[in-house]
């Protein structure tokens, strides 16, 4: 269960972050092992070739002073079990076939082949799981994971009424929680942590073999909330840096047009750095949105009227967007035409996916300058639309560089809002407006 961790360096002073996209280099060492020793379990081959989330924490012993270790884990059941020796075990064990959850599915999935309604007895025998998974966290405490959620969410009336105040179905079996729970119970002091994709690419998601990602936040951001109360973490890294300043671009009676620097979120948020709106005046309305990491020129009006009209102009596909990135990959094609619905992923917001059966239509334009450097025209505004499109294997193959949500990070998302052409809402002349790219 413990392993060795061969590592010299310098080990960092506050517990690093679950949600970061790049590991402290003792949980890479500690995530090479793991990835090493998965690359021979041979019986394992066909599952992990469909994909699976595996994680690692860096410890030491919180009661003596000793050298860093690490326990690993992994997402879900692996060969059908939970249990392997490797890995941390369950927080709690659901998989024993004669204990009440599989016995009592078992009597819902006779009830349903008989035709009888069985959907109050899922809901009754999910809420009797979700209360055995008592969590812990740093500072000693325990709660089960049905209040912790019901907590998390309590201002949100919109969770009770779609999901019936149950948590998603596997909350409690990601990596992270899973390590941290063994970490606690066992007075181990967590130093880092990193999770890795190992296999191919779910359908519809963006996956990568052997990359970082952080914890997912449908069913792990709210049990991490609570397990990690306690623990001196430091500040998270998703709260990047705001690269540039902000520039007025055009200004008059009726809109503002800025050049937004990547880091500046559009809109005010929870995430404590300052946005657009509320550096310039809280009565601009955003007529469109730019990701927090992506860069360029966004339109703000000064008036309900205005911003009626311009997103109307938006809807019709009359605003001509012109974005420049640069991708991880080498372009050969001059012109592609992308068109792959979009969705979000509900359980691990904000990312999103293709989905051919709910997603909404989304279709951009690619134009090659070199081969890494493109020119995009999103004909429609789909969230991460751009984002998606370049990475996914059925758009451009290539994520765009910098992209932690899609690829892999760099310094800043190589993403810039170059050019806007529209006719104006007031005056009705030809607006052209550009703004120069910083990479």
């Amino acid at each position: 269960m413990f392993h060795p961790l061969p590592y010299a360096g310098s080990l960092p002073e506050k517990f690093t972050y679950p949600f970061c996209y790049q590991p402290h280099p003792s949980a890479v060492m500690a995530a090479e092992i793991v990835q090493k020793y998965l690359s021979s379990k041979e019986e394992w081959a066909d599952e992990l070739n469909n994909g699976k989330m595996f994680g690692v924490m860096v410890v030491t012993d919180a009661a003596k002073e000793s050298s860093p270790f690490f326990i690993a884990a992994y997402s879900g059941l692996l060969g059908g079990r939970n249990d392997h020796e490797f890995f941390v075990p369950p927080v709690f064990n659901s998989q024993n076939k004669d204990e009440h959850f599989k016995t009592t599915e078992r009597r819902i999935s006779a009830l349903s082949r008989g035709g009888r309604e069985t959907r109050a007895y899922s809901i009754n025998l999910q809420r009797w799981l979700f209360m055995q998974y008592n969590m812990r966290n740093a500072f000693g405490e325990s709660r089960n994971v049905l209040d912790i959620f019901k907590d998390y969410y309590s201002a949100s009336k919109a969770y009770e009424r779609k999901a019936n105040g149950v948590p998603p179905s596997g909350t409690g079996d990601c990596c992270a929680p899973k390590l941290l729970q063994y970490a606690f119970l066992h007075n181990l002091k967590p130093v880092c942590m990193a999770e890795f994709w190992y296999g191919n690419s779910p359908k519809g998601e963006i996956r990568h073999h052997l990359q970082y990602y952080p914890a997912c936040s449908g069913k792990c951001k709210p049990l991490l909330s609570y397990m990690l109360q306690g623990l001196d973490i430091e500040e998270n890294p998703q709260e990047a840096a705001i690269k540039g300043k902000l520039e007025t671009v055009y200004e008059d009676k009726w809109i503002v047009v800025v050049n937004k620097p990547s880091g500046m979120p559009s809109v005010p948020g929870k995430i404590g750095v300052k946005s657009v709106v509320e550096h310039l005046s809280p009565t601009l309305l955003p007529v469109h949105r730019l990701d927090m990491a992506t860069s360029g020129l966004l339109i703000l009006a000064k008036n309900e009227k205005t911003h009626k009209e311009m997103q109307s102009m938006f809807a019709a596909r009359r605003v001509k967007k012109e974005y420049a990135a640069i991708v991880e990959g080498h372009i050969s094609q001059e012109t592609t035409e992308i068109s792959l619905p979009l969705s979000p992923d509900i359980l691990n917001r904000p990312y999103q996916k293709v989905d051919y059966e709910k997603g909404k239509e989304a279709v951009t334009i690619v134009r090659r300058q070199d081969a890494t450097r493109v020119l995009l025209y999103p004909l429609t505004g789909r969230t991460h639309q751009l984002r998606v499109h370049c990475a996914h294997c059925q758009g451009l193959n290539a994520p765009i560089k910098g992209d932690e949500l899609y690829g892999k990070t760099a310094d800043r998302l190589y993403l810039h809002c170059q050019r806007l052409e529209f006719t104006h809402p007031e005056t009705h002349k030809a607006i052209t407006l550009t703004c120069p790219t910083p990479f």
